[in-house]
């Protein structure tokens, strides 16, 4: 009984560390004037949509005066394993920054 709580905690904080990505993914976004969605469905065309990024975008829980740099958007991204994305968000950054 007790490794399955263990278990439970785990799996717990795992979804817990996954939003606070995604919270930062949306306004590293929002920060460089991007849609995340887009971002998203470029680097995963065969996603339908994710529902947790679309929660995170709904709940806008005021990180509004939080700069995520880009080198620890890339971090971040790589630390859970979203490659694709991080390839994504890299050619974003290289965008912004011939402007």
């Amino acid at each position: 009984m007790e490794f399955r709580n263990i278990d439970e905690q785990i799996i717990q904080k795992y979804r817990e560390d996954e939003t606070l990505m995604i919270r930062l993914f949306v306004q590293w976004c929002a920060n460089n004037q991007l849609e995340p969605h887009a971002l998203y469905k470029k680097a995963y065309p065969e996603q339908i949509e994710n529902a947790a990024l679309q929660e995170v975008i709904e709940a806008d829980d005021g990180f509004d005066d939080l700069h995520i740099d880009n080198e620890t958007m890339l971090d971040v991204l790589q630390l859970f394993g979203n490659e694709d994305l991080v390839f994504v968000v890299a050619d974003e950054i290289e965008k912004l920054q011939k402007k």
